[in-house]
């Protein structure tokens, strides 16, 4: 596999100031992202955060109301026949009455510089599967199958919208296998997720969009660090969840099975009182903020600002 030539400013990924509204429903909202090549990208945001929007922005399958989108210094339709662009999307359906061995070669049949067959459908993990008629795929394998042709065109840009959905987490595991295996070599991926822990883990960026526009652009960690406090998790029998958000230090409390979560301004404050209160608790652990906590904060104080 081989990579193309990178345009002059650096950039993989140039969207400036994109808008797109859909009647009155204002979509996307002055989306300015930057990424270079190599950069693993993750793109999170609630539903109707405008992800989708931008994505389909990005790969020419929407025309942006104002605002400009560049893929290695020229237009998506331009970038995509050249190859340099693979897409998985949500809504690809498969061609039905062929085999994925089929499927995969008719793709690769549609461009120059092709991945050869075997190569894709051995990053993509769809080798067993070869003779499977498409229309018997279950919805794990058949998003393996997406990814395979994504990858066919050994494009320098993988864009990735809810990668992993219908996978069981033996497949998603495999997948971010085969996936750092591609990005080993240099190339770009823009993933969209549900799934923050893939985020964490596999992202060397994260951007979070929210009311359709960018609320926060860092590292993991970075985004992390602007989560206040630390959570207490703790086994606490026969105590009232109401008398524990009342201890001090405490800003809320969550009770999803039989531990206890205090969300908690000064951890140190809320342990003292917590196990003087009630010392039969036990398993106790203290937590910093999580990816999942930052991002709920974010959207939260996002959807706050729009009201205004």
């Amino acid at each position: 596999m081989t990579t193309k030539a990178h345009p002059a400013d650096g950039a993989a990924v140039r969207l400036t100031k994109l808008h797109k509204r859909f009647g009155p429903v204002h979509a996307v909202r002055g989306v300015d992202l930057l990424i270079v090549p190599g950069e693993v990208v993750a793109f999170l945001g609630p539903n109707g955060a405008g992800k989708s929007t931008t994505i389909d922005m990005l790969l020419g399958l929407t025309r942006p109301d104002t605002g400009g989108v560049q893929l290695f210094g020229t237009d998506p339709a331009t970038a995509v026949q050249a190859g340099r662009v693979g897409a998985m999307l949500q809504a690809g359906a498969l061609l039905p009455d062929v085999t994925v061995r089929e499927l995969v070669a008719m793709f690769a049949g549609l461009h120059r510089h092709s991945m050869p067959v075997a190569t894709a459908m051995d990053l993509a993990g769809v080798g067993d599967i070869a003779g499977q008629k498409t229309q018997k795929l279950s919805g794990g394998q058949a998003q393996r199958v997406r990814f395979a042709l994504a990858l066919v065109p050994d494009p320098d840009l993988l864009v990735l919208d809810e990668p992993t959905a219908a996978m069981d987490v033996e497949v998603r595991r495999s997948f971010w296998a085969s996936m750092r295996r591609f990005t080993a070599t240099g190339r770009t991926v823009l993933f969209a997720t549900h799934y923050l822990e893939e985020a964490d883990q596999f992202a060397d960026r994260v951007v979070v969009l929210a009311g359709g526009i960018v609320v926060a652009d860092g590292t993991g960690a970075q985004i992390k660090s602007t989560v206040a406090g630390r959570t207490v998790s703790a086994v606490v029998d026969g105590a009232d969840i109401d008398d524990l958000a009342r201890l001090p230090g405490v800003l809320g409390t969550e009770r999803p099975a039989t531990r206890t979560l205090l969300r908690c301004n000064d951890s140190d404050s809320a342990l003292r009182a917590l196990l003087a209160q009630y010392p039969q608790a036990h398993d106790i652990e203290i937590a910093a903020g999580n990816l999942e906590d930052a991002f709920l904060e974010l959207v939260a104080a996002s959807r706050q600002e729009t009201v205004r």
